[in-house]
């Protein structure tokens, strides 16, 4: 096979490409091997991932989990190559369960390049898993990303030498400009540690990393020991071994069953002759031989003044200044843009249109070609796929949830996201949560049946449970929330009342959550990203694929909920749901009508928002009927697509009891609301 140098001379770019030999006749564009994106939250992975497989990605579930992974394919040169961004890794030794489906991944799948994308500011904290990497006997590409914002802070990296003292290739880039991604490309289609994945039984070319006399003793009594393969090289499952790595343990017991004892004996006996922990001592070592490389790699210009990013991020996580800037985005952000602009005027001009052009249209068509009437209600006339579902998903939905879902991606990709973190993280204690917990609560506001999906990355399943309940109880979605933005803008006090209620309801149900299950709260750790203007070619690219995933999934569901409610038409079934929530709405001092309102409700929020804002517009509502139909709908059982979500993420049971405890509270909240406020008589 033919081959020619790198830019940087050490590293091989293969000029043909086959996958197996020069001299096969198959075509170089049909083999396609599997690069793997690594690295800690924040670094830059998801837009890497999205350039290079031009956001053609597919997300599920690792298989036996219920974490997600995205896949992509990427053509690079005459190589198609399939790309998978992993969850966030800080370590071979998982802690975490996006952890443990990363290193899942890698021994199952064994990518043929592992990219390592670290923070070109933060590399001495990140170099520990480049080690343990290269250690494992992985063919990795160190990627040292946010490279401008390195410079910026008068950091500098001495590329080529890092790759000559680690031996494997090393790529400067800054995702978010574009730079560096022609190197990157190049030597991911090129380069290959290995011929095919290193064979287990042998190990890493040479150590990186050399510990203890002893440590290192006994590492080679493991290797002997060990007649398996595991996916690793045999150095890299001693040291796990060494540092009490359970899974390893019982793999090892599994695979390698004569051996295992005298095994455990080894490690057993290292770790009694010791006062400090094998794994203190082996993570010490790695850091060690992490700080001297980057001494030798690494040097530093004295910054005299802080960069206006640094600045405002200051700003941002200082209570005193990071509450009016809160402030200030949600009403902007929210109130203006979502609540007035995509759920007043975008929805106003769509709903004309369609209210006067497509609906009568369909309805002169469907009356004219089909001659059957109880088809013809199911197409069109009041609660039509074609009328009520698609005016209902297009029409109202799409602007609202586009406009939140754009404003989400600006503060996503300007990095105020993890700011807001750390500034609510002490009052989110209050309620069980860390900070982490802002991430699926801010999502919330756009899908909840994403943000209950999201909830997976929280550490504990304590955590988990009460995130799951306080997303389904008190965190509208972004067409529920831009319809009551909308109906609620002209009233001052009522929108104010509203944001109170709920507030209120939020603190004091996770309040009293937190105290009643079992289990200390989780320990807070972010990356914090840097803070820049947000770049439009990430924000329409992150907007399209959430918007296009939210179509796809709420489209279906709409005309699901239409059919339901024909079928419960024609049966007599939906009369009857009517006729027993009529009673319950009219204890709130609502009128009958708001009733189909809530049974809307359950079979979408967005689609029960959708009859509040019809309802609203024909003036059937008074001020504080608005205001408890609002607060009670926020409250009420989440939509059918989220109880769903819910069952998946945190089991039949736990989603039960959280539904069966939503509907009475909600019903029971909107009428001490309804009277609170005939007792205080408040005009609103």
């Amino acid at each position: 096979m033919e081959h020619c140098h790198s830019k940087t001379g050490l590293f091989p770019v293969l000029k043909t490409w086959s996958g197996t030999q020069s001299r096969d006749k198959t075509p170089a564009a049909h083999f396609m091997y599997q690069v793997a994106l690594v690295g800690t939250p924040n670094v830059g992975k998801s837009v890497l991932f999205n350039l290079l497989t031009g956001a053609r990605a597919t997300v599920s579930n690792y298989p036996g989990t219920t974490v997600e992974v995205s896949r992509g394919k990427s053509s690079l040169g005459r190589a198609v190559l399939g790309v998978v961004d992993t969850p966030g890794m800080y370590s071979l030794m998982p802690i975490t369960e996006e952890e443990r489906v990363t290193r899942r991944l890698l021994l199952e799948e064994q990518p043929g390049v592992v990219l390592h994308v670290v923070d070109a500011k933060n590399l001495e904290r990140m170099l520990n898993l480049t080690l343990q990497l290269i250690e494992a006997g992985f063919p990795v590409v160190l990627v040292v990303n946010m490279i401008d914002e390195a410079r910026r802070l008068g950091i500098n990296i001495d590329f080529r030498k890092l790759e000559a003292l680690l031996g494997v290739p090393v790529v400067a880039t800054s995702a978010v400009y574009r730079l560096g991604l022609d190197r990157l490309r190049e030597v991911v289609a090129g380069y290959r540690l290995h011929t095919k994945r290193q064979a287990e039984s042998q190990d890493a070319p040479r150590h990186l990393v050399v510990y203890t006399p002893e440590i290192e003793k006994n590492i080679l009594k493991i290797e002997q020991l060990l007649s398996n393969n595991y996916g690793l090289t045999k150095r890299a499952v001693a040291l796990l071994l060494l540092q009490g790595d359970r899974e390893i343990h019982e793999l090892v017991a599994k695979r390698d069953t004569a051996n295992y004892d005298r095994i455990n004996e080894l490690v057993a006996g290292l770790q009694a002759s010791g006062q400090e922990s094998l794994n203190f001592v082996i993570g010490k070592r790695r850091q060690d031989r992490v700080s001297k490389l980057c001494r030798q790699v690494v040097t530093e210009r004295p910054q005299h003044r802080l960069s206006w990013g640094e600045r405002i991020s200051r700003l941002t996580m200082q209570p005193l200044t990071g509450i009016p800037i809160l402030l200030l985005v949600l009403y902007f952000g929210l109130y203006r843009f979502v609540g007035v602009f995509g759920a007043g005027t975008l929805v106003d001009y769509l709903e004309t249109g369609y209210e006067t052009v497509v609906n009568p249209l369909i309805n002169s068509l469907v009356t004219s070609y089909v001659p059957w009437p109880a088809v013809q209600s199911l197409l069109a006339k009041d609660y039509g796929v074609l009328t009520l579902a698609l005016r209902y998903a297009i029409a109202i939905v799409l602007p609202i949830v586009g406009t939140f879902f754009l404003v989400f991606s600006v503060i996503e990709d300007s990095g105020y996201l993890p700011r807001l973190a750390m500034l609510v993280d002490r009052v989110f204690k209050w309620v069980g949560l860390s900070g982490r917990a802002v991430i699926p609560m801010t999502l919330g506001f756009g899908c909840d049946t994403m943000a209950t999906m999201v909830t997976r990355t929280l550490e504990s399943p304590r955590e988990r449970v009460i995130a799951t309940l306080l997303l389904a109880l008190a965190i509208p979605c972004s067409a529920q929330l831009g319809v009551i933005l909308a109906v609620l803008s002209g009233r001052p006090k009522a929108m104010a009342v509203w944001v109170g209620f709920i507030s209120l309801v939020f603190i004091l149900v996770g309040f009293l959550t937190a105290r009643l299950i079992p289990g200390e709260p989780s320990g807070f750790y972010m990356e914090l990203p840097p803070m820049r203007w947000p770049r439009w070619q990430n924000v329409f690219m992150k907007t399209y694929t959430r918007m296009q995933w939210y179509f796809v999934e709420v489209l279906p569901l709409f005309i699901l909920a239409s059919v339901l409610i024909w079928f419960g038409e024609l049966t007599g079934v939906f009369q009857f749901l009517i006729a027993v929530l009529t009673p319950l709405v009219k204890w709130l001092g609502l009128p009958a009508q708001t009733a189909q309102v809530f049974l809307f409700g359950f079979f979408r929020r967005d689609y029960g928002a959708a009859g509040l804002f019809d309802l609203y517009r024909s003036g059937g509502l008074t001020g504080t009927q608005l205001v408890v139909a609002s607060a009670t709908l926020t409250l009420f059982v989440p939509c059918i697509a989220q109880f769903t979500m819910m069952i998946k993420e945190r089991g039949v049971k736990t989603a039960a009891a959280i539904a069966s405890f939503i509907f009475p509270f909600a019903f029971l909240s909107g009428y001490l609301l309804y009277r609170l406020i005939l007792f205080l008589g408040v005009s609103l």
